[in-house]
């Protein structure tokens, strides 16, 4: 029977009624999804070439994250792969490694002589600083090879961009509508990509990107999925989710869910503090003040108030910093650098940094103002406990304009092990307490629709749409 990895959860492949009944194809898949799921304790398990292992252990990767132990030997067996884990979980060295790994066994290298770029790795990622992440990563892993990454996104001269492109491409990272920009001007071929990565894909859809991505994988020249390895990584999996797995993966693709998707990292202690709009700023104060020198990212709903509230608390000699949609890219990237540098021990944000960055050593997350989706809750909480790491997140309750979210915030917490206050109780289970959940259907158990087996040492128990544990 399979093993049971540290209470993961995975649907490994779809099997048909028909390949059930035949012992010699079953057993072959069954072989065959074995090897794909070899559990890897250690980066030198990964068979990485020296270049590259090389480049891992000066980045300072020491031990693989659960995410990264399964996800990179699926990867290499050229599966496709639909993944859910929480935040933080590692997972762009999960697919970047085993990227990188087949280019430079197979001898790939950038060439700076052609007018049109033929990249062999195609990344797509929301926003500018995911994507932007994701390529220093690339540069990271392959400092010192022939493997050349490249970046493209909005907010940068589209000339520098081409430019850059032109001096040769194997990895091309980049936003949906520069990636599309680009092709579209012929300075990128599709006819040797080999994988096709979409992160935050989840994300993508709430930023409506849904036309674009769609646009990309039918762009003339694209090879199709039979013809392409494609992975996919999101934070929860919905509906639409599916849909597009179903349309842009093989059909046998392999479905992995790491922790509770959805929920909040264990790593993070929660703390709900009920109070009214007009006496947030002092709390505000009181909690920063708490802090002494940890890193803080402090969330809010608008974009006015994200500057609002940074300028209040540089007149209190807190130094802070801010990043929203209307500041230009130059600002926003100086406002990161800041908060990593440790300049700014306060970022106050919008939604546009909740999702995806990495930023080491933030020891605290702060929701000024609530979101009103359960699932943005957990991704701004995520931005500490990454990776291990212990982190702790305040949030401000206000029951005027908070109390749809209670259930949900209950939920979140009791998943957690984490303390639920008991007027948080009252309000959630109240008359007035609802789900808190989007329209979209996102839940915290992912489920795969496709039709899968449960698998154990006699073949004999199966059901639908439900993941197989191992």
């Amino acid at each position: 029977s399979f093993k049971q990895f540290n209470g993961s959860q995975w649907v490994l492949q779809c099997i048909s009624p028909k390949e059930l009944l035949n012992d010699t194809i079953l057993q072959n898949k069954i072989n065959f999804l074995m090897l794909a799921v070899s559990l890897l304790q250690t980066f030198d398990e990964a068979g990485l070439c020296e270049s590259l292992r090389r480049n891992v252990t000066k980045s300072g990767y020491v031990k693989p994250t659960p995410v990264q132990k399964h996800g990179i030997p699926i990867i290499s067996a050229g599966r496709d792969l639909m993944a859910c884990a929480q935040t933080g979980s590692g997972k762009t060295a999960a697919f970047l490694l085993p990227i990188l790994q087949r280019l430079m066994v197979d001898g790939v290298a950038a060439s700076k002589f052609s007018e049109v770029q033929e990249p062999e790795a195609i990344i797509v990622a929301p926003t500018r600083e995911l994507i932007n992440q994701i390529y220093l990563e690339a540069r990271k892993f392959a400092y010192g090879t022939c493997v050349r990454p490249v970046v493209v996104y909005g907010g940068i001269n589209t000339g520098y961009t081409i430019r850059e492109v032109l001096k040769g491409c194997n990895v091309l990272c980049g936003t949906p509508g520069r990636l599309l920009d680009i092709i579209g001007r012929g300075k990128v071929g599709l006819s040797k990509l080999r994988y096709l990565v979409l992160d935050e894909a989840d994300r993508m859809l709430d930023m409506g990107f849904e036309p674009d991505m769609r646009k990309l994988v039918g762009s003339p020249g694209m090879p199709s999925k039979e013809d392409r390895q494609t992975l996919m990584f999101s934070a929860t999996y919905p509906e639409d989710i599916q849909r597009m797995a179903a349309d842009f993966l093989k059909v046998d693709y392999i479905f992995l869910a790491v922790g509770v998707v959805g929920g909040a990292c264990s790593d993070v202690e929660q703390t709900i503090i009920q109070v009214d709009q007009y006496s947030k700023r002092d709390q505000l104060l009181e909690v920063l003040k708490s802090t002494g020198n940890e890193r803080t990212m402090v969330f809010v709903e608008t974009k006015r108030s994200a500057d609002f509230i940074a300028t209040f608390l540089c007149q209190e000699k807190i130094s802070t910093t801010s990043i929203h949609g209307d500041r230009e890219q130059r600002e926003r990237e100086k406002a990161l650098s800041d908060f990593r540098l440790g300049q700014c021990l306060v970022l106050v944000a919008t939604s546009v940094a909740a999702r995806g960055l990495d930023i080491e050593q933030v020891q605290h997350v702060v929701n000024f103002d609530l979101p009103s989706s359960i699932d943005e809750y957990v991704h701004r909480i995520g931005r500490t406990g990454r990776c291990g790491n212990i982190g702790r997140a305040v949030s401000f309750f206000n029951p005027e304009s908070d109390t749809p979210l209670a259930r949900s915030l209950v939920k979140v917490l009791s998943g957690a092990q984490q303390e639920v206050p008991k007027w948080l109780e009252e309000i959630a289970f109240s008359a007035h307490g609802t789900t808190g959940f989007n329209p979209r259907g996102k839940v915290f158990a992912s489920t795969d629709t496709r039709k899968v087996w449960r698998i154990t040492s006699h073949v004999t128990a199966r059901t639908r749409g439900a993941p197989i544990r191992i």
